[in-house]
């Protein structure tokens, strides 16, 4: 599990786009055996369409977006309400479904997705979701997402970590999408901070500092942090 996971965040903390994201994601599942996953972040403005990044099959994420199925399913219903991981599917408690959910739930069902586990993100005043699901209650599904409860929520949090980057237009350079913590560290190093005084001010060490500056160097194509710096600058000029 140690290499499956690393192996992910290596991917993750990679990825400059959502296919790469959506990539790391599709395989770290297939390895851990859970079929598919689906992450949807809810919009703050009322109305606007949620952010999804998924390997459902594209005929169902068409419907549900089109018909803005965000605002009537049962799952993110119940995401909304609470912060702990939580079951769902077609048939599971039956007596505490309404009509309208089972109906969601078969059509659902009808496009593989009969049956999840999901994990609820609380983010400030932002709310998200990563759910893994199959197209029935295998034995193989329900065996790893119990063996494997404690790192599926991390790796919730982890990947919720890195999306919500492709959405910030604040943590793009020169068009290139940074994670979080490499665009402070840079936007410290902007205000003439030494590696060692933003390692102190993130609190995080200073080797880390330079691990995520190096990234940013690498993921800007410059030489320098001095070159990187100049590269934020021009894009902040232009907002």
């Amino acid at each position: 599990m140690h290499r499956t996971f690393q192996r992910f965040v290596d991917q993750l903390t990679e990825s400059t786009d959502i296919h790469a994201a959506q990539q790391s994601m599709s395989d770290i599942t297939t390895a851990l055996n859970l079929s598919c996953f689906a992450y949807i972040a809810l919009p703050k403005k009322q109305g606007a369409c949620p952010n999804l990044i998924s390997n459902y099959p594209s005929s169902w994420t068409t419907r549900y977006l089109r018909r803005k199925y965000e605002s009537v399913d049962p799952v993110i219903r119940r995401a909304i309400r609470q912060v702990d991981p939580f079951r769902w599917g077609l048939g599971l408690n039956p007596g505490d479904q309404s009509e309208a959910e089972r109906e969601f739930f078969e059509e659902a069902a009808e496009f593989g997705i009969r049956c999840g586990l999901t994990f609820p993100i609380h983010d400030n005043s932002a709310v998200a979701a990563l759910t893994f699901a199959a197209d029935a209650r295998r034995t193989d599904f329900e065996r790893s997402s119990i063996k494997h409860a404690q790192n599926l929520r991390l790796i919730a949090m982890f990947f919720h970590a890195h999306a919500r980057r492709f959405w910030s237009p604040d943590l793009f350079v020169s068009g290139v999408a940074l994670s979080p913590r490499e665009f402070e560290c840079l936007g410290w190093a902007a205000q003439g901070k030494s590696f060692k005084d933003i390692g102190t001010i993130l609190g995080v060490s200073r080797r880390a500092v330079a691990f995520h500056l190096d990234n940013v160097r690498a993921k800007l194509g410059v030489r320098s942090i001095s070159q990187a710096v100049a590269r934020l600058a021009a894009t902040r000029s232009r907002r």
